[in-house]
């Protein structure tokens, strides 16, 4: 072999080597529960992550145990895989001590769950690119303020709370925010949780003259008012929030209550081509396998713009537009989402719609 011919060879064999520090695809850490009672969210995660990424981005699997001071070794796991980002994280204890690590690291995470507003605040003023793909806290009383202002300016409605700390919150907040824009219920009680009656209390909102009630209830207390309003031949016209949206038991939801909750992701019309392909395979996007997969989609999107333009991956996640499953998605300066996702549905007996659109 001549001189000439082995130095051509050698630079095809350089050319089609990988370049010392990049890589092909970008090393995505998924961090998810692989055991206990939370394994069934983690397998969502898990397959969400591993459907988007789909000879795209190599995904590290990280164990998630949601127990205390587990942060800074999950954190450790995602340095020490090289990835460039993160995603899942259920628990709070999975972030808490491990952003500082991830921040030094300029590791973006993005979380599916953790609503903690003090986290939140803790990222912004120390500067973590920690993101959240799920609502902030104040979400769901924001969107329930909306629509009760949007829907029952004319209605003599009610504020129930069943005596909790977080109901009494609720329907303090949302009271307050109601007044501040004029708007004041001309009924507002306490009940007791848990009864296998609230005919009484329905008896009161009748003589009170309420014909619309907002409740910061569980299901099983919301379906028994409703179920016992429906027996006396009471019109009452019920709301509830996020807290509806579980289990139809014992007592069955009444087909025409409302919640401010999250739509199932898909229901969506952006989402049904990666539903599809996911029931194809004989599985279920159900839970967290959207949201899963968006996050990942985002984390590549966003790798592309900031390999090309030279900045810090957690810059071009913020107040970028990305087109996702789950609709487009855009985080703000603070890193929340720029659109509540909570929505007003109406259970029509097997599950929570859109309303009907009424003209």
């Amino acid at each position: 072999m001549t001189m000439k011919l082995r130095y051509a060879l050698a630079c095809l064999l350089l050319a089609a080597a990988p370049q010392a520090g990049f890589a092909a695809e970008p090393r995505i850490a998924v961090v998810a529960p692989m055991s206990g009672n939370l394994q069934i969210l983690g397998d969502q995660i898990r397959l969400g992550a591993v459907q988007a990424a789909d000879g795209k981005a190599e995904i590290v699997t990280i164990d998630e145990t949601c127990t205390e001071k587990s942060g800074p070794s999950i954190a450790e796991q995602i340095r020490q895989a090289n990835a460039v980002a993160a995603i899942g994280f259920l628990c709070v204890d999975s972030l808490d001590g491990g952003l500082p690590i991830l921040a030094e690291a300029k590791i973006p995470a993005i979380t599916l769950s953790v609503r903690s507003p003090v986290l939140m605040e803790d990222s912004l003023k120390k500067g973590w690119p920690f993101f959240r793909l799920a609502p902030s806290t104040s979400a769901e009383r924001d969107m329930i303020v909306q629509e009760i202002f949007a829907q029952w300016k004319d209605k003599p409605f009610a504020l129930l709370d069943d005596g909790t700390i977080m109901s009494r919150e609720m329907i303090d907040n949302v009271r307050q925010a109601l007044e501040q824009k004029g708007m004041k219920a001309a009924f507002i009680d306490n009940f007791r949780p848990a009864q296998e009656v609230q005919t009484q209390l329905i008896r009161r909102l009748a003589k009170a003259g309420i014909t619309h009630v907002f409740a910061a209830s569980d299901r099983n207390d919301m379906s028994v008012m409703a179920r016992d309003a429906k027996a006396a031949k009471i019109n009452l016209t019920f709301m509830g929030g996020d807290a509806l949206n579980g289990t139809n038991q014992p007592v069955p939801l009444e087909p025409g209550t409302f919640a401010v909750t999250l739509p199932d992701p898909q229901t969506i019309a952006s989402a049904k081509p990666v539903v599809e392909i996911i029931q194809q395979q004989k599985k279920s996007a159900e839970g967290y396998v959207l949201p899963s997969y968006s996050a990942i989609t985002i984390i590549l999107d966003a790798n592309e713009i900031a390999s090309g333009s030279g900045a810090p991956l957690a810059d071009a996640l913020s107040n970028t537009p990305f087109e996702t499953p789950i609709g487009e998605v855009r985080f703000n300066k603070n890193h929340e989402l720029s659109t509540n996702p909570f929505r007003m549905l109406v259970w029509d007996g097997d599950a929570f719609v859109l309303p009907p659109v009424t003209e």
